[in-house]
């Protein structure tokens, strides 16, 4: 019996080591967010722009009467947007009970369990490039490369106080 104990201990520890995250394709590469974040993927519906918003907000949507700003990924991180493909989504992401907002992707791909310690710093090359402060993390799993994204860092805060006003 003390066995059986001491194994369903060390289970629940290795549970606890392991990160659900949501991954996503942009731009070819995979990125992540913690299923935590993540409310729920819609399919891209009709998005209303709003005047003077950021050129990275594509506008709002109304969400079950919830009017929710939408945010084009590949334009806040700097490259060109494309146009949208049957794979492209809208992961629906609760900051922190401050503000839903809806990130326009390439395609989700699958909910992942990652090891919390496969997931390393960015190297340093990296950290002191343009849009590091947005990478939490990268991990190597099952051979490939995700890259971790700290939703709370992405916007600064004028531009949350542009996605409030957006929304």
């Amino acid at each position: 019996m003390q066995y059986a104990t001491g194994r369903a201990g060390s289970k629940e520890a290795t549970l606890a080591s392991l990160q659900q995250l949501v991954t996503f394709e942009l731009f070819g590469e995979i990125f992540a967010l913690p299923i935590l974040d993540v409310r729920e993927i819609i399919r891209p519906t009709a998005i209303t722009p709003v005047p003077q918003a950021p050129a990275f907000v594509e506008g709002v949507i109304n969400l079950r009467g919830q009017i929710i700003p939408v945010v084009d990924l590949r334009k806040r991180f700097g490259i060109a947007a494309e146009t949208a493909t049957d794979d492209t989504r809208i992961i629906v992401v609760d900051l922190s009970g401050q503000m839903v907002i809806g990130l326009i992707v390439d395609s989700v791909r699958e909910v992942e369990r990652i090891p919390m310690d496969t997931i390393t710093p960015p190297p340093a090359l990296v950290a002191g490039s343009v849009g590091a402060e947005y990478i939490k993390g990268i991990s190597n799993h099952e051979d490939k490369m995700i890259v971790h994204i700290d939703m709370r860092k992405v916007f600064n805060p004028e531009e949350m106080g542009a996605l409030a006003a957006a929304g």
